[in-house]
C-alpha cells in the first residue's frame, strides 16, 4: 500500500500538469483590465475605455481600449446616465446606441475608477479591485462575492446582477429584484460608521 501512494501522487500530478497546459491554450485573452471577459461576453454591448479631455456636460469623449476616439451624446432629453462622474483619464464603461443620423447616444455610463474601492453596509464589507476581483472582509458570509464585471451596463457580482442606480465618491446604490442595497465607501481601516437612509 505504501508503494502505491507515491505512484498515485505522481499520476495525479502528471494529469494536473497536462490539464493546466491544455487550459492555458484554451483560455481567452484578457483585453479589458476592469472586468472579467469570457467567450460568453459576446453579447455584451458595453464599450470600455478612458474618459478623454473633450468630455463635457452632455458628451463623453471615450478613448476605447482599441485606441479609437468616439463621442457619445447624453442627457439632452433623457436623465443623465453618468454614474461616478466624468474625469479625464478615468476608466469608463459605456452602453449606448446609434441614432438614424449616425450619432452615438449613451444611455449608461459607469466610471469604473470610482467603482473600485472598499464598500460597506450593515452586513457586507468588500473591495472591488481592478482586474475583476472582489475581496471580502466579512467572515460569516455564506456566499461571498469574489468576482465582478460590467455586462450590458449592469454590475455582476458572482452570479448576482445589479443595476447601479447611483455611484458617487462616498456612496453606491445597487438595485435588483430583491431590492435596493446601499453601500458607503470605507475610508479608514478602523471602525466604520454607517448611516441609514
Amino acid at each position: 500500500m505504501k508503494k502505491l501512494i507515491p505512484v498515485v501522487v505522481m499520476a495525479v500530478s502528471a494529469m494536473m500538469m497536462v490539464g493546466c497546459n491544455d487550459t492555458k491554450k484554451k483560455m481567452p485573452v484578457v483585453t479589458v483590465s476592469d472586468s472579467i471577459r469570457t467567450s460568453e461576453d459576446d453579447n455584451d454591448t458595453t464599450v470600455y475605455g478612458v474618459c478623454g479631455e473633450g468630455s463635457s456636460m452632455h458628451m463623453i469623449q471615450l478613448i476605447t481600449d482599441s485606441g479609437d476616439t468616439i463621442e457619445y451624446m447624453f442627457g439632452i432629453e433623457d436623465d443623465n446616465p453618468v454614474q461616478g462622474g466624468l474625469l479625464e483619464g478615468d476608466r469608463m464603461a459605456v452602453c449606448g446606441y446609434k441614432t438614424e443620423d449616425g450619432s452615438l447616444v449613451a444611455n449608461k455610463i459607469i466610471n469604473l475608477t470610482t467603482l473600485l474601492g472598499k464598500w460597506v453596509s450593515l452586513d457586507k464589507n468588500f473591495e472591488i479591485e481592478e482586474g475583476g476581483t472582489v475581496r471580502n472582509f466579512t467572515n460569516a458570509e455564506k456566499n461571498p462575492w469574489n468576482v465582478w464585471k460590467i455586462y450590458n451596463g449592469n454590475l455582476l457580482l458572482n452570479r448576482d446582477t445589479f443595476e447601479i442606480t447611483s455611484l458617487g465618491a462616498d456612496s453606491l446604490y445597487l438595485e435588483n429584484n430583491n431590492g435596493i442595497f446601499t453601500y458607503k465607501r470605507q475610508k479608514n481601516e478602523g471602525g466604520v460608521k454607517l448611516s441609514q437612509k
